[in-house]
């Protein structure tokens, strides 16, 4: 689901209602604008979830959550961090609850950033953190969520968690350094993942609280999707979660920044798009067309695309203005699963200033080399996209790939 156009137009119907005669046919049209914002589709998220659903907003913070659950209002934000950042110990770090999550985020963001600019697999693994973590929640079960659980229980030894123990190490050294100023690790997992999404280029500034309850007391099973799955027992799967069929095909497109390891192991590295690293909207092309040699397309997702209920709206994403639209989307639903089985959510606070700024317009400043990658072409090059490295002529002739230039007048680095 898309709001803006009908936003854009609202304000267009405003701004010519001074038309003598014309003012009543105007008020009335602006109403249907208005009206259409309000009611979403049948496939569209807007079912209330936490404290929202018990007591409803009893507060600003709850207001604009449900606000943003019900696309009234923008999912993401520029809002920078404005001024000085005060030192860890000091009191007046202690007086913004932001501040503290200021630092993590820089640290975060060090971590998740390659030297080519993209988003490293710690950034990758960092936002399928935040999914399973979250994931773990039902309508049915009605317990777990965004509790911490997935590090704190210790379920990271389920096999659908296989692949993140090496982010688990690091964000548990994070909680170690940080939790004696408060910081939960619910909170922990789902700003890591935010910070990873505006860390990958073209990725959108998520609005982000923290305030959750963490838990020790481990998850229900099998309530993670697998990319064998039908189309039919996914979509039934995040409907009991309150994520309806347009909100899980924003949601899976997070699969453009990703390289496969498990699904076929002789296929290790293997991306899912042409820019792994990269957060923009060439998984949806890509899945349901042509594509380079190497991407790898899990069945989920192509199973997914070709579904009545989400045909049309992967197609969009897919399409001219695909990005800013998945975006908007993808940051709705995403707030929406990083607040699943939270029961207060109108005692949160708002810290998305703390995020890195957004980075709108991306180059690949190594395209020849990762174009010969992606058509087959050095193998041994896997770990190093994964890694976000610059792929440069000094690093082909380190790993033994190369002898001599890439093309003529290239320079080593």
């Amino acid at each position: 689901m898309k709001l803006t156009p009908f936003i854009l137009g609202a304000s267009l119907v405003a701004s010519t209602v001074a038309c003598p005669g014309q003012d009543e046919a105007m008020r009335d049209l602006k109403s249907k604008l208005v009206a259409r914002q309000d009611v979403p589709g049948p496939n569209d998220s807007d079912e209330m979830i936490g404290d929202l659903a018990t007591i409803g907003p009893v507060t600003p913070v709850g207001q604009t959550v449900q606000d943003i659950l019900l696309g009234t209002v923008d999912p993401y934000t520029d809002e920078p961090w404005k001024g000085s950042l005060p030192a860890k110990t000091s009191a007046l770090c202690a007086k913004d609850t932001c501040c503290i999550w200021k630092w993590i985020a820089q640290d975060m963001e060090a971590k998740f950033k390659g030297s080519a600019g993209r988003c490293n697999r710690f950034a990758r693994a960092a936002v399928r953190l935040g999914f399973h973590d979250a994931g773990t929640w039902s309508k049915t079960t009605g317990f777990g969520g965004a509790d911490g659980s997935l590090i704190l229980a210790n379920e990271g030894g389920r096999p659908e968690n296989n692949g993140l123990q090496e982010i688990t190490k690091v964000t548990q050294g994070w909680y170690n350094t940080y939790k004696k100023y408060g910081v939960g690790m619910a909170d922990l997992i789902q700003m890591g993942a935010n910070v990873a999404t505006v860390v990958c280029p073209l990725g959108p500034r998520v609005r982000t609280f923290v305030g959750r309850k963490d838990s020790n007391v481990p998850n229900a099973d099998n309530l993670l999707p697998s990319v064998f799955a039908d189309a039919d027992s996914l979509i039934k799967l995040f409907e009991d979660k309150t994520i309806k069929a347009h909100g899980l095909a924003a949601l899976v497109g997070a699969h453009t920044t990703s390289q496969q390891h498990f699904v076929d192991p002789k296929r290790n590295f293997d991306p899912q798009d042409s820019t792994p690293g990269i957060w923009d909207v060439k998984f949806y092309g890509q899945t349901t067309g042509t594509a380079p040699k190497r991407v790898f397309k899990f069945p989920s997702d192509v199973a997914l695309a070709a579904h009545p209920k989400i045909a049309d709206e992967w197609a969009e994403f897919a399409g001219p203005g695909g990005q800013e639209h998945w975006d908007e989307d993808y940051a709705k639903e995403y707030i929406r699963l990083s607040l699943l089985g939270v029961n207060n959510i109108n005692n949160l606070t708002e810290c998305t200033r703390v995020l890195p700024a957004a980075k709108k317009a991306f180059n690949q400043p190594d395209s020849t080399v990762f174009q010969q990658w992606l058509e087959g072409k050095y193998n041994a090059l896997g770990q190093q996209i994964e890694d976000g490295n610059l792929l440069t002529s000094a690093l082909l002739k380190l790993l033994g790939l190369l002898s001599g230039r890439m093309f003529e007048g290239e320079v080593d680095a």
